[in-house]
């Protein structure tokens, strides 16, 4: 059993078997999906990679849209009292004119089904269990070949998977799978692979490869995105906009040139992510974020920066005087915190202009700054978790856009507290680095999304 393991995905027109491939596969675009009757007219193959190696192949077949006449057909071609097993059977009538005209479609699918080591038999579980199912069953299981009945569209309210989980039984079927294709459980595809071990006992290891290394890289998938997303809310929190000046043509440019960036730089980690989850792009729609007029920087020496202005400065008193330095607009003076130390503190302020002279002398001229508001943060950070869950438990067959909430709602206690507790300290550091902004400080910046990303978790 060294070759690798062939899978045909087999069932009824229109049931959802090149959707089940597709999210196998996490390819949107494999096959064509519609609901349109008989859209797969040929069989179509992929195989999945486990460690660089293939693991297995799946092969897409046509639906079977007549199996009760051909059933009767091929109860026809023995002769009175004869007896034959069902591989020669279905021999038998593949050899016929029949299979290349009129039962064309079941002859690509038995054919397939003779050539493989196994079958997914996908079902609508909306569907009621007809004749033809059975019908369908019959042949297929002629065709001696393992066969495990994947159940779709069991998150839909109207179905009726008890039914047919009843009706397989009597079948002797009883390894059933409930795979919904749009929504496919969290555990489903090792559920899934972990059956087909048991039903075909010599792929084993190999499927056992694939249940591992398709679990890696889930886990390094959403470590990535947690990290595009942490990445995102730290150059957000420090990016800055400069208004020249104190008219309000100048304020209303920079805050529509802010508005602009944090749309922007939203939007791109948005489609970061759709690549990464390997969707389409325009899968996820969000409504306008609802910013604010800007927000005023107010905290040039918030505790990040007093921290490195401590630093600058030295120990002991000058470096305590520092923590009172602040800036009033109001007159445009320095402040100072620690009056008993102003000699101390004088020299290494104005030395430590280097690093923080433009942003003080720009706020002494007048000149403002314009920073994301906190509340942008938040929000930011709720919709890209709220879009991380969805993308976690969407099919590659779905076709109606992801709907980003605005605001997150719920009982997530995560979410909870990106809503009302404290913001990452982290991003309060931030907006003392306006040059993380441009990705800039890549030991600090990548220390803060470190962090971020904790809290996204």
């Amino acid at each position: 059993m060294s070759e690798i393991l062939r899978v045909a995905v087999v069932g009824h027109t229109n049931t959802g078997k090149t959707s089940l491939l597709r999210t196998l596969a996490r390819d949107v675009g494999f096959g064509e999906v519609s609901d349109a009757a008989g859209t797969t007219r040929h069989v179509e193959g992929l195989q999945l990679i486990a460690d660089g190696v293939p693991a297995l192949a799946l092969f897409d077949t046509p639906g079977m849209e007549d199996a009760i006449a051909l059933l009767e057909f091929i109860d026809g071609l023995a002769a009175p009292g004869e007896r034959v097993d069902g591989p020669e059977r279905i021999a038998r009538f593949l050899a016929t004119a029949q299979a290349g005209t009129r039962f064309e479609q079941e002859a690509k699918v038995l054919r397939q089904l003779l050539a493989s080591d196994a079958a997914l038999y996908v079902a609508d579980a909306r569907d009621p269990v007809l004749p033809k199912h059975r019908d369908e069953l019959a042949l297929l299981a002629a065709c001696a070949r393992p066969l495990l009945p994947v159940l779709n569209f069991v998150a839909a309210p109207a179905t009726r998977a008890a039914d047919w989980r009843a009706a397989l039984a009597r079948l002797g079927l009883h390894a059933v799978l409930g795979f919904d294709t749009v929504a496919p459980p969290l555990d489903g595809e090792r559920e899934l692979f972990d059956t087909l071990a048991t039903l075909i006992h010599g792929h084993r290891d190999a499927l056992q490869r694939l249940i591992e290394a398709r679990a890696r890289e889930a886990d390094e998938r959403l470590a990535a995105a947690q990290r595009l997303v942490a990445g995102l809310l730290v150059g957000l929190a420090a990016r800055r906009e400069r208004v020249a000046g104190s008219d309000e043509a100048a304020l209303h440019d920079a805050v529509a040139a802010l508005r602009d960036e944090v749309r922007a730089r939203e939007q791109a980690c948005v489609d970061a992510l759709l690549r990464l989850y390997r969707f389409r792009p325009g899968d996820a729609r969000a409504g306008e974020l609802p910013l604010t007029d800007g927000r005023w920087d107010d905290d040039l020496f918030n505790p990040e920066t007093l921290r490195q202005m401590g630093i600058r400065l030295g120990t002991g008193a000058a470096a305590g005087a520092a923590a009172g330095i602040g800036i009033d607009l109001m007159t445009g003076g320095l402040t100072l915190g620690a009056a008993a130390a102003l000699g101390a503190v004088a020299g290494g302020l104005w030395q430590s202009f280097g690093h923080y002279g433009e942003r003080i002398a720009a706020k002494l001229r007048g000149h403002r700054e314009l920073t994301v508001d906190e509340a942008i943060l938040r929000l930011v950070a709720l919709r890209q978790r709220a879009l991380l869950a969805a993308l976690e438990g969407r099919g590659h067959a779905a076709m109606t856009p992801i709907e980003l909430p605005s605001p997150a709602t719920g009982d997530d206690p995560v979410a909870r507290r990106w809503r009302d507790g404290a913001l990452p300290y982290a991003l309060v550091r931030a907006r003392a680095h306006p040059e993380w902004a441009a990705g800039e400080g890549d030991e600090e910046r990548g220390a803060a999304i470190d962090e971020v990303v904790q809290a996204l978790r």
